[in-house]
């Protein structure tokens, strides 16, 4: 099915949104049969209000890219035996 890009309103704060051809098929492809009512924004500010006081900042750890040795941070704590990546770096050896 070929899907073209749509102009919705959100329900919260009235304004426009595009529904993308490429969200639609995404959408189709986890089920979801219903289009979106609200804008990105409101989503995730929805979502973040649910999540309430039990929400907790991922705790980051330092680490040095094993491919151009910029500093940066990742989720996880980083084990002597496994390359970490910076996000450029890691985005370029997921493309492989």
């Amino acid at each position: 099915m070929a899907y073209e890009d749509k102009t919705l309103v959100c329900q919260d704060c009235g304004i426009e949104f595009t529904f993308s051809a490429a969200e639609q098929e995404l959408f189709a492809s986890r089920g979801f049969e219903n289009e979106p009512k609200r804008c990105f924004e409101c989503r995730s500010a929805r979502r973040q209000r649910r999540m309430g006081d039990g929400y907790r900042p991922r705790e980051m750890f330092p680490a040095v890219c094993a491919e151009c040795g910029a500093d940066t941070q990742v989720p996880f704590q980083p084990r002597q035996d496994r390359p970490v990546y910076c996000s450029e770096c890691f985005a370029k050896h997921r493309t492989r």
